[in-house]
């Protein structure tokens, strides 16, 4: 018996979670989506710029997704550095998710914030 049982099923797992970050991140309406005070106060023109330059995401590389889960992305707008991270959590958001992998049991929340805010 060898490890690569384990080793494809950890392939698998975040395979999903990968493809399940990037639906939400593409539709965050599927989701919650918070912001922070640094970016409520952006004008609205640039809150929905930096909403598009979310969903369109597509930088990942390891230093900002070292576990290949698209959760995590850096932009950088109008000389200002934003975040966002995709969190996990049970159907009532009181917790942490128990399977990130199961839509049905996950609710994801998108926070976008300033890098200073973190």
């Amino acid at each position: 018996m060898t490890s690569s049982a384990p080793q494809q099923a950890a392939v698998e797992r975040t395979a999903t979670i990968r493809g399940l970050n990037d639906a939400f991140r593409r539709n965050p309406t599927v989701g919650r989506v918070v912001i922070t005070p640094g970016v409520g106060a952006l004008p609205h023109d640039q809150r929905l710029t930096l909403l598009r330059a979310v969903v369109g995401f597509s930088a990942f590389d390891a230093g900002n997704d070292p576990y290949n889960e698209h959760d995590f992305g850096a932009i950088d707008q109008d000389g200002v550095s934003y975040f966002w991270k995709i969190d996990y959590y049970d159907l009532d958001y009181g917790m942490g998710s128990p399977d990130p992998t199961n839509p049905h049991v996950t609710r994801r929340v998108l926070t976008i914030m300033r890098a200073d805010e973190y």
